[in-house]
């Protein structure tokens, strides 16, 4: 799967667990980190739990795995590193404190609901992949 399908997949993958505030960013050309981030509130631990394991669990079954996975069973949010998508999951509490919105609010969103992101980006994966390897940043001296 592309980063773009990832991105809209996972998205949408997100707004079936009722996770609410879904917001992808398109960070190619602004970003080594990744090409996009999909950005989710999840309402309670249990919530987070189910949105980011279902993700995880839905795209495993496709053949995409995750390069990394933060966060856990306690936590207030979850972050799956699909190197060209990085999904994040947090509770409204966390969402605010960590303000990825403000850092990336310039980046161009990507509409995941519309009908033409399903046709440019398609629904399921285009092939079985494995985990990505990361791409090399040059070093601030």
């Amino acid at each position: 799967m592309t980063g773009r399908e990832i991105a809209i997949y996972t998205a949408r993958q997100a707004d079936e667990k009722k996770a609410g505030d879904i917001v992808v960013y398109d960070l190619r050309g602004i970003s080594d980190v990744a090409d996009y981030f999909i950005i989710a509130t999840a309402y309670s631990r249990l919530q987070i739990h189910a949105i980011s394991f279902g993700i995880e669990k839905s795209l495993k079954d496709q053949g995409t795995l995750p390069l990394g996975a933060e966060g856990g069973t306690d936590s207030q949010w979850m972050l799956l590193d699909y190197v060209d998508a990085v999904v994040h999951v947090f509770s409204p509490e966390m969402r605010q404190y960590y303000g990825l919105e403000s850092l990336w609010g310039d980046a161009p969103k990507l509409d995941w609901n519309a009908p033409a992101a399903e046709k440019e980006g398609g629904k399921g994966p285009a092939k079985k992949t494995q985990p990505a390897k990361r791409k090399r940043r040059a070093r601030k001296t």
